[in-house]
């Protein structure tokens, strides 16, 4: 009977050790899984408390790898807690201007915020450094808004800039509808003469209209924003981006031909016939019906003008930009038009009629 019972007895514990072994095997394939899967979860933790310690990049200097040269204008020690930022004087696509008080002199600037990203997704880059080479030359010239320097954080880039307080002359035009002729003529002067100095440094502007022009506190005028401007355009170079406002477009522009640096004389003839009529030349609220007299409705002069204004608009406004006024020797063509308004003074309010 004992060698009868040892038998089956044998035989189950091999079967006993058979599915100890498997079990086994089962539980160190699990533990290693879940060994695998702890050193993920531990992996995943440290990389979150990592990653919480660190600070926002956006609080961060800007680095060499996310800076924009900013050329000779860069002034690498400042920042923007140098100023109080006082309210938004404009805005624009990349940004905003800001008047500002820096906070050691107690000096007045008007600072160009502009965001990174946006230039960035925008691919504006070139438009951008074009028009901070384009201010970096202005400070040679009265009547163009100036850059004092620049500098950038790991977002925005910051354009410190003269601050003009006089108003738009939109603003003006706006409120008194037009202006006397002795006015009109003194303000077409000093913008023709800085878009003849832009011209000299083979720069063509492509914007101009009422609202870039600024009075200052004496009542010149100040031209600003440049970010349309247009470098190495020489006398008889061509380009043909489509670009400006258009109740200002010359016709060259709005054919798509390739147009020089007379279309800132159209706008020029453009910006003049409104301060003495109180509209554009071609206006209309219909912009396809504003396109098709700007290139087929002959130009008509209403009222009592002199001879002189009468002139110079037919000739800025020709639509034949080879004929047109300043075509051939620019602003020194122009100059003949305004014989003695560079030499006189600002106009009051006592002569503004």
């Amino acid at each position: 009977m004992f060698v009868a019972w040892m038998e089956p007895s044998s035989t189950a514990l091999g079967k006993t050790k058979e599915l100890i072994k498997h079990g086994r095997e089962r539980i160190e394939q699990t533990i290693k899984a879940s060994g695998s899967r702890l050193c993920l979860y531990a992996e995943r933790v440290a990389f979150l408390m990592d990653r919480s310690r660190s600070p926002d990049k956006s609080t961060q200097p800007s680095t060499p790898t996310d800076n924009i040269n900013l050329g000779p204008s860069a002034n690498p020690n400042a920042k923007p807690t140098d100023f109080d930022f006082l309210k938004v004087i404009g805005k624009g696509s990349f940004g905003k201007v800001l008047l500002a008080k820096r906070k050691c002199d107690g000096t007045f600037y008007a600072v160009k915020v502009l965001h990174k990203k946006t230039i960035l997704k925008k691919k504006e880059q070139n438009h951008i450094m074009a028009e901070r080479n384009v201010l970096l030359k202005n400070v040679k010239h009265p009547f163009l808004v100036g850059l004092h320097y620049s500098f950038q954080t790991s977002e925005k880039l910051y354009f410190v800039l003269d601050y003009v307080n006089g108003g738009e002359l939109f603003f003006h035009l706006q409120r008194e509808r037009c202006f006397r002729e002795p006015r009109a003529r003194f303000y077409a002067a000093e913008v023709a003469s800085a878009i003849g100095y832009l011209h000299s440094l083979n720069i063509i502007y492509r914007d101009l209209k009422p609202e870039n022009i600024l009075l200052d506190c004496q009542g010149h005028i100040v031209l600003t924003d440049f970010g349309l401007c247009k470098e190495g355009m020489e006398q008889e170079e061509t380009t043909s981006t489509f670009c400006g406002t258009p109740e200002y477009l010359a016709p060259e522009v709005l054919k798509k031909q390739p147009y020089d640096r007379t279309v800132d004389w159209w706008c020029l003839g453009a910006v003049l016939y409104e301060m003495l009529f109180g509209l554009p030349p071609f206006y209309s609220r219909d912009v396809s019906q504003m396109y098709d007299n700007i290139l087929h409705k002959p130009l008509q002069i209403q009222g009592t003008k002199t001879v002189a204004a009468c002139d110079i608009l037919q000739g800025l406004l020709h639509k034949d930009q080879k004929r047109r006024l300043g075509a051939k020797t620019d602003f020194h063509c122009l100059g003949k038009s305004f014989p003695h308004s560079l030499s006189l003074q600002p106009p009051t309010r006592d002569t503004w009629g």
